[in-house]
């Protein structure tokens, strides 16, 4: 029994190295150790086949399989190498294959410089390409130049894989063992209104978590509100003043800005006022339940203002604010204060991260905490508490030192290793209005988000108006395109811009049906959506060509249309690294006027010129019309935007 109890546990081990650890199942009941690992490796062996068969329905990526290939043959070419450099791209020019392989240059420097061989890369190259090991994909490859190994794709793999697209539908790439991923964004302030720049935040948040999803990650997106601090007392002070009886009658604020504001005059005005409001703060934070009522009311008009933004552009969040971590925050200046990282300045708790020049406050001269506290503070807890593997926020570039600190500090004490725990920045730049400037009201004030997408649903239906639209669509069919095109232009034109730079705002550019707008993108998947409907092809139809139909890719449009939607799985995979969304937008829009030239080229339906009937449906370019849409839907979902069937 000991030797099998051996055997076993050895086996578990094993299958935990494929990522199979799934949730684990419950032994209670199950005494005996043996029945335990028997039971235990059951489980594990299931999940091992569920995650084989998942796997064998993901979306190759091609460029991962090329480097695979490449890999080997570089390490049979030249066993003693260490790290050798592996590049594989796409090609960028018909006439240098599908894929180069230009990993030969890098190899003749490292050979130069720790073995002093001089070898030609062109010689190199030619040793890579005599190892390389057999495969499904290649058909053949060529050296260029002075060592560019050029690859040509196989055909009938591309076909296999684009039926295994149409079989399957777009499945995510495999990223081995689930992890978990907590995205903090949007996080607005309570009793402040939403405005332009919230937009970045909330829209590359949400975004960045539905592609991690899509992976099959599981993540947790968190708005890490503002819903606590000194602000609070000035607001709860004007609210007995405005409001006396708010603890049985629910107060009629409704502006919420203007009560801000109001407060935020008598705290700078009145010298009463403010001795109240710092009392207000002490009775806040000591839990006093008439202060605490009065603080939930203000937050829950907050709340209902900032869900009808969210529900406008379709954002899922999880709240948990500043308040969520309060409790917290004495707990982290203890431990700092025992790992003797703390110095005391001017009666204020300070922290000095190596290799930042300003320390991090943790207690201020008050005993009162900051927004360094709290960022330490949720830190710990997603890393330590929800056991994080990649962190994510989804801050301006303005909080970027703020950040870096805070993290180094995380690491400085203990909470995470970097190689272990993936903790990043998305920092993202402003918006600009179009005289370059930071986007402002004419008055100068911050632009309202819910007045831009109030604007954004007015220009979107003038704009479906200019073009007859409202004379074809149905009252429906016209109200969901203008929502689709109003707000997708607008998460659009945010997406399709490196997150890192800052971008104007135009509704006109946005709006624009020509060049790389949502505007371009939805019309063109409508209309590809509607080609098999036009020639009365319905899904059922298409399914079953799939299974049947052998797509051929002999005109050049078709095969470099085919190529052109496998390519989705390395977009992808490049965004998960680096979290530049803008590349997935340059693809969906490379693959519409990839689509347009093949469609331009190759007639999917043939129709009688006389009498317009339909004569011949070439069903295997109806297949790449609908691998097209399906590529592109998925693409718009990861996006958050919405297509229509009739626009």
């Amino acid at each position: 029994q000991e030797n099998e109890i051996k055997l076993l546990t050895a086996e578990i081990e094993r299958l935990k190295n494929f990522g199979c650890l799934g949730v684990s199942p419950s032994l209670e009941g199950l005494r005996d150790e043996n029945a335990k690992l028997k039971y235990r490796l059951n489980f594990l062996r299931k999940s091992l086949q569920e995650e084989r068969s998942k796997t064998a329905n993901s979306m190759i990526n091609i460029n991962s399989c090329l480097q695979e290939i490449f890999g080997a043959a570089i390490r049979a070419a030249y066993p003693d190498l260490e790290n050798p450099p592996l590049v594989v791209t796409p090609s960028q020019q018909p006439k240098f294959g599908d894929y180069q392989c230009n990993s030969a240059m890098g190899i003749t420097q490292i050979l130069l410089k720790t073995k002093e061989q001089k070898v030609s890369p062109r010689e190199i190259a030619e040793k890579i390409s005599k190892n390389i090991p057999a495969n499904e994909c290649i058909e053949k490859v060529e050296i260029a130049g002075p060592g560019f190994i050029n690859v040509h794709l196989r055909k009938d793999f591309v076909s296999k894989q684009l039926s295994g697209l149409l079989m399957n539908g777009v499945q995510p790439p495999t990223v081995g063992k689930r992890k978990k991923v907590v995205v903090d964004f949007s996080s607005p302030n309570i009793a402040k209104e939403m405005h332009v720049g919230h937009l970045r935040s909330t829209i590359i948040g949400e975004s960045m978590c539905r592609l991690f999803e899509f992976a099959g990650y599981d993540v947790l997106r968190l708005n890490h509100l503002g819903d606590w601090g000194t602000q609070f007392g000035m607001l709860i002070a004007h609210l007995q003043d405005k409001f006396p009886d708010y603890l049985t009658v629910s107060p009629p604020i409704g502006d919420l800005q203007a009560f801000y504001k109001e407060s935020k005059r008598r705290f700078d005005t009145e010298e009463e006022f403010k001795k109240r409001a710092y009392q207000c703060v002490v009775l806040l934070q000591s839990k006093n339940p008439d202060f605490i009522k009065a603080w939930e009311l203000i937050c829950d008009v907050s709340r209902k203002e900032f869900q009808k933004i969210y529900n406008c552009l379709d954002i899922t969040l999880i709240e948990r604010g500043e308040s969520f971590y309060h409790e917290m925050m004495k707990d982290i200046v203890k431990e700092f204060e025992d790992k003797g990282f703390v110095q005391v300045d001017d009666g204020r708790k300070i922290v000095f991260v190596p290799g930042f020049p300003v320390p991090l406050t943790i207690m201020k001269s008050d005993g009162g905490y900051t927004y360094d506290t709290s960022d330490l503070a949720a830190l710990k807890h997603r890393v330590c508490e929800e056991k994080a593997d990649i962190l994510i926020y989804v801050v301006d570039s303005g909080q970027s030192v703020h950040l870096q600190t805070v993290f180094a500090a995380g690491q400085m004490i203990g909470w995470y290793d970097p190689k272990v725990t993936r903790v990043a920045h998305a920092a993202f730049g402003v918006v600009l209005g179009e005289d370059k400037k930071k986007f402002k009201t004419r008055s100068g004030d911050t632009v309202r988000l819910m007045d831009l997408l109030e604007e954004g649903l007015k220009r979107a239906m003038d704009k479906l108006k200019d073009k007859e639209r409202d004379k074809v669509l149905t009252a429906e069919e016209l109200k969901a395109a203008q929502m689709s095109v109003a707000f997708g232009c607008i998460k659009y034109a945010d997406l399709s811009h490196n997150r890192l730079n800052d971008y104007v705002f135009s509704f006109d550019k946005m709006l624009d049906d020509r060049g790389n707008t949502a505007a371009y993108l939805l019309y063109a998947f409508t209309r590809i959506r509607a080609i098999a409907r036009l020639a009365n092809i319905d899904e059922q139809m298409l399914r079953k060509a799939a299974r049947e139909e052998v797509l051929i890719l002999d005109h050049e449009k078709e095969w470099k249309l085919g190529k052109c939607i496998l390519r989705f799985p390395e977009i992808l995979q490049k965004i998960l690294e680096d979290l530049l969304l803008h590349t997935l937008c340059d693809y969906l829009y490379e693959l519409a006027t990839t689509f347009t030239e093949f469609y331009d080229n190759c007639y999917c339906v043939e129709k009688d010129r006389q009498s317009g009937q339909i004569v011949k449906v070439n069903m295997w370019r109806l297949l790449l019309c609908e691998a097209t849409a399906t590529v592109m839907a998925k693409g718009f979902d990861i996006l958050g935007i919405k297509p229509v069937q009739r626009m």
